[in-house]
């Protein structure tokens, strides 16, 4: 007889209250308060498993409040509203709580905690998901396990394999740009495909 799934609400609220990474870490703890940042509803139809929030969403507690939110919205062609709706999108990244920077200024891979804890409980509590877009490698390699490729542009070019179950991108920082301008086809060819089926789980 197959485990009832938790309640998600009673989950959502354990996650909140997490403090792993400072009581508990693997290796050196996060050096703030943990603010873990995720939206969630059994509802959801479509989901956003990102990485982990940056500072400013560590400040504000809303995801993607910040210009690379600004781009991944207009990658899906959804407004402020339907993104933030989440009955419809839920926005679960791989590590919940802003990692600190790295010794050049850029933010620190998702905390080790995390995933192991929480990833499994999360998926199955959330029984209606259709379509999961993968932002960033660390996602695509959870999520796809040995069907993501040996580097992220292989695996995002070789998005029509996944589809429209999973949409793998690259992170839609200005990190990016230059990875966006060698690649054009993510931008004529994938996002078109990434909107029409934003739009029909919409609906």
């Amino acid at each position: 007889m197959s485990k009832k799934p938790e309640s998600l609400p009673k989950l959502l609220k354990e996650i909140r209250a997490c403090r792993l990474c400072v009581e508990a870490p693997k290796g050196a703890p996060l050096p703030h308060e943990p603010r873990p940042v995720l939206r969630a509803s059994s509802k959801a139809r479509l989901a956003v498993f990102g990485q982990a929030p940056g500072n400013l969403v560590h400040q504000s507690g809303k995801p993607f409040t910040d210009p690379s939110g600004v781009r991944l919205r207009e990658w899906m062609g959804v407004t402020d509203e339907e993104f933030y709706d989440e009955k419809k999108i839920a926005i679960i990244p791989m590590g919940f709580c802003f990692p600190g920077y790295d010794a050049k200024g850029g933010d620190k891979p998702p905390r080790k905690e995390c995933a192991p804890l929480w990833r499994e409980r999360l998926m199955a509590a959330l029984p209606n998901l259709e379509t999961m877009i993968l932002v960033g490698g660390y996602s695509q390699k959870w999520h796809l396990g040995d069907d993501a490729k040996g580097t992220l542009t292989e695996t995002v070019e070789n998005w029509r394999d996944y589809a429209p179950r999973y949409f793998a991108t690259p992170h839609p920082s200005w990190r990016n740009n230059v990875w966006l301008k060698k690649n054009p086809w993510f931008d004529t060819e994938l996002l078109p495909v990434l909107r029409k089926r934003v739009r029909a789980l919409l609906k």
